[in-house]
């Protein structure tokens, strides 16, 4: 019954995000969007490393959208990139394979598990997961460029010498 994916602690999720607004300076910027229902999630975000070190995100979406971006706000600073790529794809196979929720900090993910009998609200429900590993990975190949770029003008330098 639809009833049971917006129960009262979902209700209090939605209506209690934190963190919401945009960061000055992000690393990078991600939105996810559905299509079926029209949610939207525009996800700052700010690392050092591999670690989250700040978050922000708009979030313009149904109470089930709403519920996992604060979930999400909640705990993704001091998380680091391997650990949001396994949530992200935890909280997928819970939705779309019967898998379990995620345990530990995540643990309040359980309470979207009645989604998974929803399909239509799935991609809502995975916005802010999508979102968060999109920023990660423009980081990661932000960083790689500098990276690669450093090599080339190290070896330019060294041919030169």
């Amino acid at each position: 019954m639809l009833n049971d994916i917006y129960n009262k602690r979902i209700i209090e999720l939605a209506g209690n995000i934190p963190r919401l607004g945009r960061l000055d300076h992000p690393d990078a910027t991600a939105t996810a969007h559905s299509k079926l229902c029209g949610s939207t999630v525009k996800v700052d975000l700010k690392m050092d490393g591999p670690v989250v070190t700040d978050f922000a995100h708009d979030v313009k979406a149904c109470a089930l959208g709403q519920a996992s971006s604060s979930i999400m706000a909640r705990h993704v600073v001091g998380s680091n990139a391997a650990e949001l790529r396994e949530l992200r794809e935890t909280v997928r196979r819970m939705l779309k394979e019967n898998g379990a929720p995620p345990e530990g900090k995540w643990a309040d993910i359980a309470l979207l598990e009645p989604v998974r009998d929803y399909k239509a609200r799935h991609a809502s429900t995975l916005l802010t997961f999508d979102a968060v590993v999109d920023a990660i990975n423009q980081i990661e190949a932000k960083a790689g460029d500098k990276a690669q770029d450093r090599t080339q003008s190290t070896a330019a330098a060294t041919a030169q010498g």
